[in-house]
C-alpha cells in the first residue's frame, strides 16, 4: 500500500522558515519522480515544485522560485521542502504527490494527507 505523510507544517511569521518532510512507503521510491502541490483556503490546488527520480533535476512554480528548495533522499525514502522567507500568501495546506513514473511531467497517483502551513504575525 502507497503511502505519503507530510509533516513539519505549523505557524510561522512572515519571513520565517519551515521544512516540509514527505515519508513515502509501499513502493519503489526512487523510480518516481515527486512533487509538492498546495491549496491556499478557498482557492484551487497549485504546482509548488517538482524534482527527479534521482534528484538531479528540480522545478519551481515561479511564486516560490528561489524562496523554496526540494530534495530527496532516496536512502531514507524521504521527500523535503525547505520554505524561507515565508509569506502570508504561502498560507496553505501542502501535498506531498507521487508522479506515476520518472517524468516529473508524468500524472499523479497517490496524495499525502497534507500538512497546514500558516504564515502570520
Amino acid at each position: 500500500e502507497v503511502q505519503l505523510v507530510e509533516s513539519g507544517g505549523g505557524l510561522v511569521q512572515p519571513g520565517g522558515s519551515l521544512r516540509l518532510s514527505c515519508a513515502a512507503s509501499g513502493f519503489t521510491f526512487d523510480d518516481h519522480a515527486m512533487t509538492w502541490v498546495r491549496q491556499a483556503p478557498g482557492k484551487g490546488l497549485e504546482w509548488v515544485s517538482a524534482i527527479s527520480w534521482s534528484g538531479r533535476d528540480t522545478y519551481y512554480a515561479e511564486t516560490i522560485k528561489g524562496r523554496f528548495t526540494i530534495s530527496r533522499d532516496n536512502h531514507k525514502n524521504t521527500l523535503y521542502l525547505e520554505m524561507n522567507s515565508l509569506k502570508s500568501d504561502d498560507t496553505a495546506v501542502y501535498f506531498c504527490v507521487k508522479v506515476m513514473g520518472s517524468n516529473w511531467l508524468y500524472a499523479y497517483d497517490y496524495w499525502g494527507q497534507g500538512t497546514q502551513v500558516t504564515v502570520s504575525s
